[in-house]
């Protein structure tokens, strides 16, 4: 699959799989960024990516950020393929969830993103549905 992107600062890596079994690759920040404790700061990942058609760019936390102190503000990043302007880079939001600030290094990996199709549904509604009701969180034990 041959993607098109632009980075913003030419001296920093272009996103790379670490290994040769990592499923998705590794971003970096484009500048140092302070997050004040219990606040929301967005890391610039320096890069555009032009998804393909009938994909998304799904991006995440690398694992290793909650032991800076770091959360993605929203769980995860869904980058549409039409989210490809000239200056949309791409940034990656946290919440400092410590009592500290913290601080991210310009080149710092902060993010990680991979690629997945989109299967877009045809909805057939319908008054009830034949499976068994499970109930709610932890219905299957403790």
């Amino acid at each position: 699959m041959k993607v098109r992107i632009k980075k913003f600062d030419k001296g920093l890596p272009l996103p790379e799989h670490k290994t040769l079994g990592a499923a998705a690759f590794d971003l970096s920040a484009r500048e140092g960024v302070v997050i004040k404790p219990h606040e929301v700061g967005y890391i610039p990942l320096n890069v555009v990516i032009e998804t393909p058609p009938g994909y998304l760019l799904l991006l995440a936390a690398r694992s290793s950020m909650h032991k800076k102190g770091l959360m993605p503000a929203h769980g995860i990043g869904i980058i549409d393929p039409d989210f490809s302007g000239d200056a949309d880079e791409c940034k990656a939001p946290y919440l400092n969830f410590t009592d500290m600030p913290v601080t991210i290094e310009k080149g710092d990996r902060v993010a990680q993103g991979t690629f997945i199709k989109i299967e877009r549904p045809e909805w057939e509604e319908v008054n009830e549905l034949k499976n068994k009701t499970r109930g709610g969180f932890g219905t299957t034990g403790v």
